[in-house]
């Protein structure tokens, strides 16, 4: 799955086009490497998303194209 339609599913970013214009900024790694939008995740990613002051860093738990508000949650665990 592409990165920033994971962003958006996982609801870690609201909207596709802002998790678009993070990886365009640069404020998204995976694996301590800058990723652009277009960066196919996987299981076991360490994603890591700079919001102002403070990074965001979660592990990629599991996969899936559309999940409901309560369930988005559980793709991904706090580092």
């Amino acid at each position: 799955m592409r990165l920033d339609k994971y962003l958006k599913v996982s609801r870690l970013i609201k909207r596709r086009t802002v998790a678009n214009e993070a990886c365009d900024a640069g404020r998204v790694t995976i694996n301590g490497k800058v990723a652009k939008a277009g960066t196919e995740v996987k299981v076991g990613d360490e994603l890591e998303i700079s919001f102002g002051t403070k990074p965001l860093r979660v592990r990629i738990t599991q996969i899936i194209e559309t999940t409901k508000k309560d369930a988005a949650s559980e793709m991904y665990t706090y580092l």
